[in-house]
């Protein structure tokens, strides 16, 4: 499955235009329990535009009845009328813009959390195929745009429908024949919005890509500002960033004039439905078909239909750039994770704990990385895996911790299919410790509970009785505060090795079956890697370990060595027999 996002959109642009409903209705199943805050709130717009649209009504009858006749009472009394209605307005007005912010900021909330938890259901392999800082562009500024629309433009966009329809039912009441006639620019403004819509939609498509683009640009050159200053090349920092900044820019500018097309345009056609009804409402008023108050009243309709239609030639723009923003959410929601638990097959009587059986493996399609590979890895023993750079060593202990699955072939933990065990059981009997370590702003606690929730809940104590029974305890004390211990992940003040000691920790406290080591010792002090090596001593017997290294001086206590490379997987016997293997590749390439 291809998990690449910008692959995944080019794509789509080309073959298939969103469905503005259907985008609509399923932000609405997101929303849950709020899309009863959601219709309360509707009602109290429909209730204030109501209360908006009888205003002008009430002026051209106070015009009519009381200001030519002169009977001025009568025209404080429909004043008093006029205020309380205003008043009212502005009350539901006001209601229904609190109720909606509230409704628009848990939406965004529950989105957030919709958008991680589809996140950690994905595979590792969308996370090499997509950049972080894009991924945090689209959790943060895509979903917020969304909540823009929902809490602010989505009140004054039903407001503005509303008025419009209403506005539209009063002036036909009055005079249709006028009626038509006013709303003829309204045609107009439809057929120019539905013909430049997908176009403005595209221009804020590609202005959010390009700000996913700034965000990953600028995540990747701080993680790696150590080795800028470290070759004093700030100059190159800042040259890529220039570059994508630039193009970001660009990609801004053109989404911000697509976005302000709609309004000098709405505004035109307004005004020029209003002088429509100045002129030809005189014309009727001298025919005597027309009364003053009643031109006065079509007049404010006309504006009250008009004047929606200004706010909407903004709201759609920023409706655009919500569904800009939902293409690049639902692209994340809409995919599945390529690695399913399927049913369990019956067990293999087997003495081996890993089977390959006949597997091919590649990152790309005409690619392989392992070409029919078929081994067993003993149980209770050390394997090593050795071979030049690029020759597949990591890939097969990937393939071991199912962070992929092999395109062709069938790999068995404990005589059963791989594919067959559920994550947390897997991840429970495999553990993996990678040459660069991970940890976490908290305690030294947290990051050896990290990934170990059979543990959550113990304390101090109770958790330095499990760390002595595996022989760790006494490790506890290298760090200050012990598992109090603060960690700072922007502190530098931790070494490699003791980052990389936490690390041993945190996965052989569990007891794996299983002990994958990816050149886990390759950049740490010889002291400490003999202290990671009396860690591993400590395992239990029937605990089974795979060592990845480039250093041979790593593995020469291995049981098995293999030598991975071409596609192979060979058995490699003797330490000099590895040596040998990785000479005659060295001379061959």
């Amino acid at each position: 499955m291809n998990y690449n996002l910008s692959i995944r959109k080019e794509k789509s642009e080309s073959s298939e235009k969103v469905n503005a409903s259907t985008t609509i209705k399923r932000l609405l199943t997101l929303m849950g329990k709020e899309r009863k805050n959601l219709y309360i709130a509707l009602i109290f717009i429909f209730f204030n535009s109501g209360l908006n649209l009888i205003g002008p009504y009430l002026l051209g009858h106070a015009v009519d009845t009381f200001i030519v006749t002169k009977h001025y009472t009568g025209v404080l009394h429909f004043a008093l009328l006029l205020f309380v209605v205003y008043v009212l307005a502005l009350v539901s007005g006001n209601a229904q813009a609190q109720l909606m912010g509230r409704v628009g900021q848990r939406m965004l909330f529950n989105l957030r959390n919709t958008v991680f938890n589809k996140l950690q259901e994905l595979p590792f392999e969308f996370f090499t195929q997509n950049k972080a800082g894009d991924l945090i562009s689209r959790v943060n500024n895509d979903t917020d745009k969304i909540n823009q629309f929902f809490s602010q433009s989505l009140v004054q966009f039903m407001s503005s429908i509303f008025t419009m329809i209403g506005a539209g039912v009063f002036l036909f009441s009055i005079k249709p024949i006028l009626a038509l006639a006013a709303l003829t620019p309204a045609f107009i403004l439809w057929i120019f919005t539905r013909s430049v819509s997908l176009w403005v939609k595209n221009r804020n498509t590609v202005s959010l890509r390009s700000t996913g683009l700034l965000s990953a640009e600028i995540q990747e050159s701080l993680d790696n500002f150590k080795v800028i200053v470290a070759f004093n090349r700030r100059d190159y920092f800042r040259q890529r960033f220039e570059n994508v900044n630039i193009e970001n820019y660009k990609n801004a500018v053109k989404a911000g004039i697509s976005n302000n097309i709609f309004t000098p345009v709405y505004g035109f056609l307004a005004n020029i439905g209003q002088l429509i009804v100045l002129s030809f409402g005189i014309y009727l008023i001298i025919a005597g078909e027309f009364s003053i108050g009643l031109l006065i009243s079509f007049l404010a309709y006309v504006s009250q239909f008009y004047n929606p239609l200004r706010q909407i030639a903004a709201l759609w723009a920023n409706f655009q750039v919500a569904l800009a923003g939902w293409d690049r959410i639902s692209q994340i929601l809409d995919l599945e994770n390529n690695l399913p638990v399927i049913p369990s097959l019956p067990r293999e009587e087997t003495d081996a704990i890993v089977s390959f059986r006949n597997v091919s493996f590649g990152y790309v399609e005409n690619n392989k990385v392992l070409n029919n590979v078929s081994f067993n890895l003993e149980r209770g023993m050390t394997h090593a895996f050795v071979g030049p750079t690029g020759g597949g060593k990591t890939t097969t202990a990937s393939l071991i911790a199912r962070l992929y699955d092999p395109n062709a072939g069938q790999i068995l933990f404990n005589g059963v299919d791989i594919r067959s065990i559920d994550t947390a059981t897997r991840v429970a009997k495999i553990g993996f410790i990678l040459q660069e370590t991970f940890l976490f702003s908290g305690t030294v606690k947290d990051n050896i509970l990290y990934g170990n929730p059979c543990f959550y809940g113990l304390s101090n104590e109770d958790l330095m009785k499990e760390l002595k029974e595996v022989g760790l305890d006494d490790l506890i004390n290298r760090f200050d505060g012990g598992l109090n211990g603060k960690i700072d992940t922007t502190d530098e003040s931790m070494s490699i090795g003791q980052k990389q000691l936490l690390a041993f920790i945190r996965a052989v406290i569990r007891r794996p079956d299983i002990l994958i080591l990816d050149e886990a010792t390759a950049n740490i002090d010889t002291v400490t890697e003999q202290l990671l090596n009396e860690i591993l001593a400590k395992l239990p017997q029937s605990a089974t370990r795979i060592i990845i290294a480039h250093r041979l001086n790593t593995i020469e206590n291995a049981d098995n060595i293999y030598f991975i490379n071409g596609g192979n997987v060979q058995k490699a016997g003797s330490m000099q027999d590895a040596v040998n293997l990785l000479m005659n590749n060295k001379r061959e390439s």
